[in-house]
């Protein structure tokens, strides 16, 4: 199960079709009071219009693509930030939409697609920098407009209440001694539970091309596969397991933390001797092909909400770390990420 898919997948192709063109049939010209008032009616539009170009429509309609299914990490941030949105009055409507599949590239696919739109978003992550290298996808993070990295979550490493493994060194003990038979189970090939995985191994002198990862839709469904006992391990964010952590039905072994974090009772990796960190983090982009205008006015509107107490409580609620930042700032961290990832899937043969 280490050996990664290298083909691109058939439905990233599949792209949403661009915007309806509507044609408005013509109309006779209306003599007197009557016509009058319908010509008034319709210079007001179009002098309202005109008020609202370059990003009106963003402040009026937006959407927010989680590139994952219900319940996982993007989907979390997606929603809180529809939350915060809708409450912080930074957007009048704003919906989200899931689009799973293929470490999210299957959203970017569909997000390059809506080239020209104004009107939407896409949360990403760590999680989609490797599953772009990994699956071969045909677009990369240089074929969206970067907008804003959000906050930050953490992976944990969890097992069954009743496994053997009661300490993280447990753990690298038994997989040292048989890397093939001990098998792990997270999200998406090339993501970061998979880097984690490989990373962990290198750290504790396993060869990571031995990992036998087994990757899964989401955080339900290594949850599930623990539960049965399908994998020794699991990794995934600690909100996912979080249920699980504090009803005792899992032991959490280690967090991919730099430092401690509050309100999580788990010892990071470096608390155990193992000089290891991996943030994951959650930031948003959107279509190519936007105007100046527009791109300011998508930035105006997600610093806002950052800016707004709904979104501060998100962060606390969810654990998260705020690691807020825009425009040119963003798209330097977001080049200089996409290499680290590259070279750590590289360096680990996934």
């Amino acid at each position: 199960m280490s050996n990664p898919e290298h083909h691109p997948r058939s439905a990233a192709r599949e792209v949403w079709q661009g915007r309806l063109g509507i044609r408005r049939p013509r109309r006779p010209v209306f003599a007197g009071l009557y016509g009058v008032v319908v010509l008034a009616l319709v210079a007001l539009a179009v002098v309202d219009a005109s008020s609202h170009a370059g990003g009106g429509s963003a402040r009026t309609n937006l959407t927010l693509m989680a590139p994952a299914a219900p319940g996982g990490g993007w989907d979390l941030a997606a929603r809180e930030s529809q939350q915060a949105l809708r409450s912080s009055g930074a957007v009048n409507n704003v919906q989200v939409v899931n689009v799973p599949g293929a470490a999210g590239t299957i959203g970017l696919s569909q997000t390059v697609g809506r080239k020209g739109d104004e009107s939407l978003l896409m949360v990403t992550g760590t999680v989609m920098l490797g599953g772009i290298n990994v699956t071969g996808s045909e677009h990369t993070m240089d074929d969206v407009t970067p907008i804003a990295r959000l906050a930050d979550d953490y992976l944990v490493v969890v097992v069954p209440a009743d496994s053997p493994f009661e300490t993280l060194d447990d753990l690298l003990e038994t997989w040292a001694a048989n890397p093939s038979g001990t098998a792990i189970g997270g999200g998406s090939l090339g993501g970061t539970d998979h880097l984690l995985a490989g990373l962990l191994m290198r750290e504790a002198g396993i060869d990571p091309g031995r990992l036998n990862y087994l990757a899964y839709a989401g955080g339900g469904e290594v949850t599930t596969a623990l539960l049965s006992h399908t994998v020794d391990a699991g990794i995934s964010g600690y909100n996912d397991f979080s249920d699980q952590i504090e009803t005792g039905r899992f032991r959490a072994l280690g967090l991919s933390a730099e430092q401690p974090i509050d309100g999580i009772e788990v010892p990071t990796f470096a608390e155990q001797g193992v000089d290891l960190a991996l943030p994951n983090w959650r930031g948003v982009v959107a279509a190519p092909g936007l105007t100046d205008e527009e791109i300011a006015e998508l930035r105006a509107i997600v610093t806002e909400m950052a800016q707004s107490e709904e979104w501060a409580d998100a962060v606390t609620r969810n654990r998260w770390k705020d690691t807020f930042m825009v425009g040119e700032e963003f798209e330097e961290f977001l080049a200089a990420e996409t290499a680290r990832i590259d070279e750590i899937v590289e360096e680990l043969g996934l």
